[in-house]
């Protein structure tokens, strides 16, 4: 890895691991994944942080405990060395030998190796830009959050030097707003329900390119009620015409494809011409 998140999108389209690459006996969320989508062809891994009650920081989606560990617990109640003992189960809810990750594990691990999307940066802005800091990889992270005035002076009072990215489906004045702000913005996650949305017009993603700002699409399918990319995702490209899913994205000049297929978007992309720009 080198250089910056702007100079790499002048290369290529940065793919997104969210939350790395997962399935079969393989959880999300962990050093394994992680290291399995950089061998997939992944440019950044997206992670989630949950705080124990002792305030260490781990990769763990909050909320999530029911659904990966199959347990009755909330991790934010519990200590670190309780933490440390869970086990995460596979697919067919099955326990493995996998354990959860602290944030420190993780940003050792993958120092110089890739760029890091710290999701849930606004639950604990202190204790997450001191890890930061303390491992030097100030120039691998990203950050992005909701517009809330509230989270963005977290921005600027604790990570102004750090990539940040607000997730917008309306503009409303925004992009303008931050390039005041005493915070590196450096583009926006843009999210959009049909295709004559604002934030995805060629037009809007023509004037950030042109103002030094890079744009962001999901591919990924969370909730199909939830609709990020117009239904241009992970699920078009898989089961019916890839055409219309990631290279409707990278047609439409997104910078950042965030992906739970990391593998087959970029074998697609590069099949067909579009996953470098020189």
């Amino acid at each position: 890895m080198k250089g910056t998140l702007q100079e790499l999108a002048q290369e290529k389209i940065i793919i997104v691991a969210h939350r790395g690459v997962f399935g079969g006996n393989i959880p999300c969320n962990n050093l394994a994944a992680y290291d399995i989508a950089l061998k997939h062809g992944a440019d950044m891994i997206e992670i989630d942080v949950t705080k124990s009650a002792d305030d260490e920081l781990f990769t763990f989606h909050p909320k999530m405990e029911r659904a990966h560990l199959n347990g009755d617990v909330d991790i934010r109640t519990m200590t670190a060395a309780e933490i440390k003992k869970l086990r995460y189960v596979n697919i067919d809810d099955t326990p493995t030998d996998i354990g959860l990750n602290t944030l420190d594990e993780v940003f050792e691990h993958f120092k110089g190796r890739c760029f890091i999307n710290v999701d849930k940066f606004w639950d604990c802005p202190e204790l997450i830009i001191e890890k930061i800091k303390r491992h030097n990889i100030q120039d691998q992270i990203l950050l992005k959050s909701s517009p809330k005035l509230e989270i963005l002076d977290m921005v600027e009072d604790y990570a102004p030097d750090i990539p940040f990215m607000p997730i917008i489906s309306e503009d409303q004045g925004i992009h303008e707003y931050l390039q005041r702000r005493n915070i590196n913005y450096i583009g926006s996650e843009l999210l959009f329900t049909t295709e004559d949305s604002e934030v995805a017009s060629e037009e809007y993603i023509a004037m950030l390119h042109r103002d030094g700002k890079l744009a962001w699409s999901n591919a990924i399918v969370y909730d199909y009620k939830a609709v990020l990319a117009a239904g241009h995702s992970d699920d078009e490209s898989l089961i019916n015409d890839p055409a219309n899913g990631w290279g409707w994205l990278a047609d439409r000049n997104f910078d950042f494809i965030q992906t739970d297929w990391v593998l087959a978007c970029v074998q697609y992309l590069k099949e067909t011409g579009r996953l470098y720009r020189r």
